[in-house]
């Protein structure tokens, strides 16, 4: 077991390097100074001299990458070239609204999937569990943008029960205040979440329906719920496992998304804004703590995924 913890340790790190080195190359190619930023449109040469100085574009690449690298070890990441203040404290005050909206519309969808995705599979022979079926297909090519629209039109203009967009002041000092506000877009990425994961969830109860080791265990006289719960469950959860840490992933950088359609001030505006003014502190620290947070939580839905298989225990233990 600890032997692969360091080896997948090991791998974690190397990814997270490799991804610094290629956020950082791909946003040097992009065209443009970062010193623009900080000029007027008839800037003098020696106002542009000066800002290329501020901001460091003036140095050779490989020398920018190493002070980059030095204060990304030490956990800074820089100032804003717009406002000055540290990006590092305004991203952890960011995620006190992306965070929250993530991992609740990642339960929500989770439990949505696995209802639809079972009933689905166990009644596929049926016309809802077929209707089941061919609604988690449409919501799927379904854009959550649009199912965003769809909700702030009728629960916000039409029903006037919810907020269309932003966020309490205070943050969280008022928890309900907060929840109305995180509501339809919670849902809205709720929606599209669970259309694509009940697909997997409904494949995997399908194969674990059809297998011997359930039918066995039904014809030693086990209750259906009994043989379900004993085996099928943990033999259904292994294949998920996996594509719930990548939808984990893909709920987190479609909360970024989502943010900009309800006007939340979390890591989602911050971008946005952060691009339109070729604000590079700004972007390099957003995208390293989406690309970190996408490399751990796959770390995490592998070893979870070993965990509870017990063929991939043996194989951690050395066994296999």
């Amino acid at each position: 077991m600890t032997r692969y913890l360091l080896r997948r340790a090991a791998f974690l790190l190397i990814s997270l390097l490799a991804a610094i080195v290629v956020l950082f190359v791909l946003l040097r190619l992009l065209p443009g100074d970062p010193a623009n930023a900080l000029l007027s449109v008839n800037a003098t040469p020696e106002q542009i001299a000066a800002a290329q100085a501020q901001v460091g574009s003036d140095r050779p690449l490989a020398e920018q990458f190493a002070s980059w690298f030095g204060d990304v070890l030490t956990l800074d990441l820089g100032r804003s070239f717009i406002s000055s203040l540290p990006v590092g404290p305004e991203i952890v005050s960011r995620l006190a609204v992306t965070v929250p909206l993530t991992l609740l519309s990642f339960a929500l969808a989770l439990v949505v999937s696995l209802v639809v995705g079972f009933v689905a599979a166990w009644k596929s022979r049926t016309w809802y569990g077929q209707a089941l079926s061919a609604l988690s297909q449409l919501g799927i090519a379904v854009p959550a943008f649009w199912v965003g629209i769809l909700l702030v039109s009728l629960f916000s203009i039409r029903l006037r029960l919810l907020p269309s967009g932003g966020f309490p002041r205070d943050d969280w000092a008022d928890p309900a205040d907060a929840i109305r506000s995180l509501t339809l877009p919670v849902i809205t990425i709720a929606i599209v979440m669970s259309a694509s994961l009940a697909r997997y969830v409904r494949s995997a109860t399908l194969d674990v329906l059809g297998s011997d080791f359930l039918r066995n265990a039904r014809a030693l006289g086990a209750p259906f719920r009994v043989a379900m719960w004993r085996h099928g469950l943990r033999n259904a959860s292994v294949p998920v496992i996996s594509i719930l840490g990548i939808e984990l992933a893909t709920t987190f950088l479609g909360a970024v998304v989502i943010e900009s359609v309800f006007t939340l001030p979390g890591l989602g505006s911050m971008l946005l804004r952060a691009i339109a003014q070729h604000d590079y502190p700004n972007i390099q620290g957003i995208l390293l703590v989406s690309t970190v947070a996408v490399l751990v939580i796959g770390f995490l839905a592998d070893l979870v995924q070993r965990l509870v298989d017990p063929r991939l225990r043996a194989s951690i233990s050395g066994n296999r």
